[in-house]
C-alpha cells in the first residue's frame, strides 16, 4: 500500500492539526513539502490535488482530500480500529465542539497567532489593534470553554478524548508560543485541558517536527 501522503508546510497550523490526528491513529505519513513562499501552491500539480490552491491535501491511496477538518474525521473513521474511537456516535457535544471549534475558536485565534508568531517569521511585525481585538475576541471564547469545562467535562464532548480535542492543538499550541499565552493559563479549566491535551504522545511527536524557530 503506498504511504499517507500530507501535502503542506511544517509550520501550518492546518497541516499540524491533520498531522496530530494521522499520529494519533498511529499512522504512518510523510510530509511532502508544498512552499507557499515560492507560490507551489498555486502549481498546476498541487492544484491537481487542491483546486483551491491551499493547504493540507492528503493522499491515501486512490483518496485525495483537501480541507484539514476533513482530513481528520476521515482519517478518525477510516482508521478507528488501529488508534482511540475520535468520532463516537451518536455525540451531540461531539458534533457541538466540532463546530465551535470551526466557528468560534477559529475565527479568533487564527489572526491573533498570525501577528504574533508568523507574521514576525517573515519579517513583518504585528498590527497591536488587530492584536487587540481578536485576543479580545478569544477570551470571550474562552470564558465559554471555562464555563463548559468546569461543569464536570474533562474534555470537550465529555470523559472521553475526540476529535473536538485534537483539532485545537495546534491553534492552542502556537498560541502558547506567543505574548497572549496567558488567555489558556488565566483559566484553570482550560488550563488544565491543555497540560492534559498536550502531553499525549501523539501529540509530542506531533512537535517535535514543528520547525519553531528558537526564539518561539
Amino acid at each position: 500500500m503506498a504511504p499517507i501522503k500530507l501535502y503542506g508546510m511544517a509550520l501550518s497550523p492546518n497541516v499540524i492539526r491533520a498531522a496530530a490526528v494521522l499520529n494519533e491513529m498511529g499512522l504512518d505519513f510523510e510530509i511532502v513539502p508544498v512552499d507557499l513562499r515560492t507560490g507551489a501552491h498555486k502549481h498546476p500539480d498541487f492544484l491537481a490535488l487542491n483546486p483551491f490552491g491551499q493547504i493540507p491535501a492528503l493522499q491515501d491511496g486512490d483518496e485525495v482530500l483537501y480541507e484539514s477538518r476533513a482530513i481528520n474525521r476521515y482519517i478518525a473513521t477510516k482508521y478507528r480500529s488501529q488508534g482511540p474511537d475520535l468520532v463516537p456516535t451518536p455525540s451531540a457535544k461531539l458534533e457541538t465542539w466540532l463546530e465551535v471549534e470551526s466557528h468560534h475558536f477559529y475565527p479568533a485565534v487564527s489572526p491573533l497567532v498570525f501577528q504574533l508568531l508568523i507574521k514576525p517569521m517573515i519579517g513583518g511585525a504585528p498590527d497591536a489593534a488587530v492584536v487587540d481585538k481578536h485576543a479580545a475576541d478569544l477570551a470571550k471564547v474562552l470564558d465559554v470553554y471555562e464555563a463548559h469545562l468546569a461543569k464536570g467535562n474533562k474534555y470537550l464532548a465529555g470523559d472521553t478524548y475526540t476529535l473536538a480535542d485534537a483539532n485545537h492543538l495546534s491553534y492552542l499550541f502556537l498560541l502558547t508560543k506567543t505574548p497572549k499565552a496567558e488567555l489558556v493559563a488565566s483559566r484553570p479549566h482550560v488550563k488544565a485541558w491543555w497540560d492534559d491535551i498536550s502531553v499525549r504522545p501523539a501529540w509530542l511527536k506531533t512537535v517535535a517536527a514543528i520547525p519553531l524557530p528558537p526564539s518561539a
